[in-house]
């Protein structure tokens, strides 16, 4: 199974966006699976206000693991995730590429009615795992 399809399938078994996404980099890294999963359950959702979507902040708690310690680097990597991750898929927020606000009940319900967070976020999932691994692949 490849990186993308265990953070799909993170998911897909209950884990939010964030976890999903950081999880599968966390143990490369020096932070185990467990770790990685309490630290990103609140980020999902664009910590759950309809923010960064919480694929994107996954994302970029990976690279930061990678390369936090080199402020160039880091901010170079997370400039590029975003402007990658925007580029493919319209925006990097939350509430834009779900188009409703899930910070607030109206918005879970609709998200919830046009089962987005089923059929739509497991490809922001898919996506920002792809980015990341390319940006870590380009990188070496």
């Amino acid at each position: 199974m490849t990186r993308i399809d265990d953070a799909v399938q993170l998911f897909e078994n209950g884990y939010v966006c964030s976890q999903a996404v950081f999880a599968v980099f966390s143990e490369e890294f020096g932070l185990s699976k467990e770790q990685a999963l309490k630290i990103g359950a609140c980020f999902g959702s664009g910590m759950r206000k309809g923010e960064v979507c919480g694929a994107c902040t996954g994302a970029l708690m990976a690279l930061g693991l990678r390369y936090g310690e080199n402020k160039p680097d880091c901010d170079e990597v997370c400039d590029k995730f975003l402007d990658e991750f925007k580029n493919e898929n319209g925006s990097y927020l939350c509430r834009d590429l779900l188009n409703c606000d899930v910070g607030t009940k109206e918005g879970v319900e609709y998200a919830l009615e046009n089962n987005l967070f089923k059929e739509f976020c497991p490809k922001m999932v898919e996506s920002a795992t792809r980015i990341t691994e390319d940006i870590i692949r380009e990188k070496k």
